[in-house]
């Protein structure tokens, strides 16, 4: 039997966890987030939300059903490292088609087992996420002043615009799948995953995935029904090309529905300041409440930043696209989970309806966005400038 490889992870206020080698072997750095979905680790991996972080699963016992090309939520892993506790040592299950480790290495994603994710999470809890890096075999024998300053020269996740790393290079169309077309919708992909597009091309949209860097002249030359903001990794406050690009098509009155980054996105475009979360929302065990119908939803998350708006009723956006309402909110600390405009079809949520691993809860949003395009379609709204108050 192969000894183990010899892993640290090292975070940047000089912590250190020793552990062994899960994956390829090597270093990585990223920013330190944990998730606490029980369920669904390769749905976790291959969320382009997680690009530039090392994932931490706070469920002790990961790979026991392996990977298979199914279940994939976009074309790679993206995770940039992946922290375990206790690394399955069998594969079982009919649909696995790899073993995790081997996909991990393959893919070259260096990671660490026999970590103590437990108390490795409560130090996240309580000091917030931390820049930290993931060391093994070789790189695992440098000294820890030398390792340490790798992990603080690396930049924060605050003011990092990473939606070039994960988008898609060229537009790609994906038909409609239901018995009735409705039309088509453009998601400006941020970040997609492919269980948002298999939503919404069975509600009846010929679904057009477009790069990040789509103008409004190419958006208006498409001319969709609707307009789609895809979830994504990084900060919304280093995305004003985004913001702008939406305010035209807002101004446009086209339909909108924006997933996770994209309900920062809205926030912004509205005229509201996003902020940086302490440790954030990732996993698939979040309590939100609709602010409507006041149904209380167990949602799956995977954010670390949020809107700043009035939690109590309608209010006048400050970029003036009429009134908006906060439409949820978390239950565990009250952040902002989505928005509604009252005076234009554009609503967002900050958790995903889509959740492949689960909850579906939330589903119906989906239903309630084809709604919206049904109605605008049966009478277009009046655009606005949305200038009044810009």
């Amino acid at each position: 039997m192969t000894p183990p490889i010899p892993a640290v992870l090292v975070l940047e206020d000089g912590t250190r966890y020793e552990g062994d080698a899960y994956g390829a072997v090597g270093e990585t750095l990223g920013e330190v987030v944990f998730s606490t979905g029980m369920t669904g680790y390769q749905e976790t991996l291959t969320d382009p939300s997680y690009a530039g972080q090392i994932v931490v699963q706070t469920a002790p016992h990961i790979g026991n059903t392996g990977v298979n090309a199914q279940d994939m939520e976009s074309r790679q892993i993206w995770v940039d490292g992946y922290v375990v506790r206790d690394p399955s040592r069998v594969v079982s299950n009919w649909r696995s088609e790899d073993t995790l480790e081997n996909a991990l290495t393959e893919t070259s994603i260096v990671g660490i087992a026999g970590v103590d994710t437990r108390a490795l999470t409560r130090r996240i809890r309580s000091e917030g996420s931390m820049r930290g890096g993931i060391f093994s075999g070789e790189a695992a024998s440098a000294d820890e002043t030398t390792l340490l300053e790798k992990v603080r020269a690396q930049p924060s996740m605050a003011g990092r615009n990473l939606s070039d790393r994960v988008s898609t290079p060229e537009p790609i169309m994906h038909p409609s799948t239901a018995d009735e077309r409705i039309g088509s919708v453009a998601i400006i992909d941020l970040g997609i995953k492919t269980a948002t597009i298999k939503a919404l091309a069975e509600r009846g949209f010929d679904v057009h995935v477009l790069p990040h860097a789509t103008t409004i002249d190419q958006l208006r030359e498409l001319a969709p029904t609707a307009v789609f903001y895809s979830n994504g990794p990084g900060d919304p406050a280093s995305s004003d090309a985004h913001v702008e690009l939406l305010q035209n098509v807002l101004r446009d009155g086209t339909p909108f529905f924006g997933i996770c980054f994209g309900n920062q996105l809205l926030g912004r475009a509205l005229g509201f300041d996003t902020y940086k979360l302490p440790f954030g929302h990732r996993g698939i065990n979040q309590p939100v409440v609709d602010t409507f119908s006041g149904r209380i939803e167990i949602t799956a998350q995977n954010h670390g930043f949020a809107v700043q708006a009035p939690l109590d009723g309608p209010v006048e956006t400050p970029a003036g696209f009429g009134r908006a309402q906060v439409s949820h909110i978390g239950l565990n600390d009250q952040v902002v989970e989505g928005l509604r405009c009252l005076d234009i079809p554009a609503f967002s949520v900050q958790f995903h309806p889509e959740a492949a691993a689960g909850p579906h809860d939330s589903a119906p949003l989906f239903d309630q966005f084809r709604q919206m395009v049904r109605e605008h379609l049966a009478s277009p709204s009046t655009p606005t400038n949305g200038q009044e108050n810009a």
